[in-house]
C-alpha cells in the first residue's frame, strides 16, 4: 500500500468516476494507496481539504497560501493557525517561493514564507515547501526563520543535489514525483540515487505531473504506484520496501 504525501484531489475531473467522489475515493484504496494528504493553496482550498479529510479516515490535510496565488489570498499567521487547529489538519503549506512566475512580488513572496513557518513552529506542525528557481533564498529563509526546529517535505523536488544536501541538513524530507519517470529527469535521478530512503515521500501533486506512461494527461492519486516503482528501480530495491518505507516516513513526519 502506498501513500500519496501531496495531492489536490479537489481539483480532479472525476468524469471517468461519474461526478461521484466516493467511487474516486473507493477505486483509489482498491489500487493501493492507503493514505493521502490533500494539499491547499489559499483559503478557500484549506477549507476544502478540511471537509474531504474530515469525511474520509484516510485523508489528512493541510493550510497554505502557495507562493504564486495573488497578493488578497494570502492568510495572516493567526488565520494560519486558526486553520490548522481542525484535528485533521497535518501540516502548514503549501508554502515556500516559486521565482518562475512571480518576479514582480518577490518581497511580498518572502514575507508570505517567513509567516508560514512562524505559524508552523507556532502550532508545532511540519512544513510543505514549494521552490523554484529560488534555491539560495529559499534555504536562507529557512535557515533564518529556523524551520529546521519543525522540519517537514521539500515537495515535488526537482531542484540539485546541492540543494537536496541543504534540505537534509535543516530536517527536512524529499518527496518525489512523477517527473522523476521523465526522460529528461537525469540529474533528478542522481538526486534520487542520494537521497537515503529514510527521508524520502512519494507523491503525485495530482491532477498535475502525470508519470510515464500517462504523460500528459490528468495524474491521479492511484499513480503514485509509478512513482514508487522509479524509486526501487534506481536504488535497486524492491517496490514493497518503497512502499513500506515511505509510508512510515510520512506517518513519521505528519502523524505523530
Amino acid at each position: 500500500m502506498f501513500i500519496d504525501s501531496h495531492c489536490h484531489p479537489y481539483m480532479l475531473d472525476l468524469t471517468s468516476y461519474d461526478n461521484n467522489f466516493d467511487r474516486f475515493m473507493l477505486e483509489t484504496k482498491q489500487a493501493g494507496v492507503d493514505a493521502m494528504l490533500c494539499v491547499a493553496v489559499d483559503m478557500i482550498t484549506a477549507k476544502k481539504c478540511a471537509e474531504i479529510a474530515t469525511k474520509y479516515e484516510n485523508v489528512y490535510s493541510s493550510v497554505g497560501s502557495h507562493p504564486s496565488e495573488k497578493t488578497e489570498d494570502d492568510l495572516s499567521i493567526e488565520t494560519l493557525c486558526e486553520l490548522a487547529a481542525h484535528p485533521k489538519v497535518v501540516a502548514i503549506g503549501e508554502t515556500g517561493l516559486d521565482y518562475y512566475y512571480n518576479s514582480d512580488k518577490l518581497e511580498i513572496m518572502r514575507q508570505r514564507f517567513r509567516d508560514h513557518i512562524i505559524a508552523a513552529k507556532r502550532m508545532q506542525k511540519p512544513l510543505i515547501i514549494h521552490t523554484r528557481n529560488a534555491r539560495e533564498d529559499t534555504i536562507a529563509i529557512m535557515k533564518a526563520e529556523n524551520a529546521d526546529q519543525m522540519g517537514g517535505v521539500m515537495h515535488c523536488f526537482t531542484e540539485s543535489l546541492e540543494m537536496a544536501k541543504a534540505s537534509l541538513d535543516l530536517n527536512f524530507y524529499i518527496s518525489f514525483s512523477g517527473i522523476i519517470t521523465f526522460k529528461n529527469a537525469k540529474e533528478l535521478v542522481d538526486v534520487v540515487s542520494y537521497v537515503p530512503l529514510d527521508k524520502i515521500l512519494i507523491e503525485t501533486d495530482s491532477p498535475y505531473l502525470a508519470p510515464m506512461p500517462f504523460r500528459g494527461k490528468q495524474n491521479e492519486p492511484k499513480y503514485v504506484r509509478y512513482v514508487a516503482e522509479k524509486i526501487a528501480e534506481i536504488k535497486n530495491i524492491s517496490v514493497e520496501s518503497v512502499a513500506e518505507k515511505t509510508s512510515d516516513n510520512f506517518r513519521n513526519l505528519f502523524i505523530k
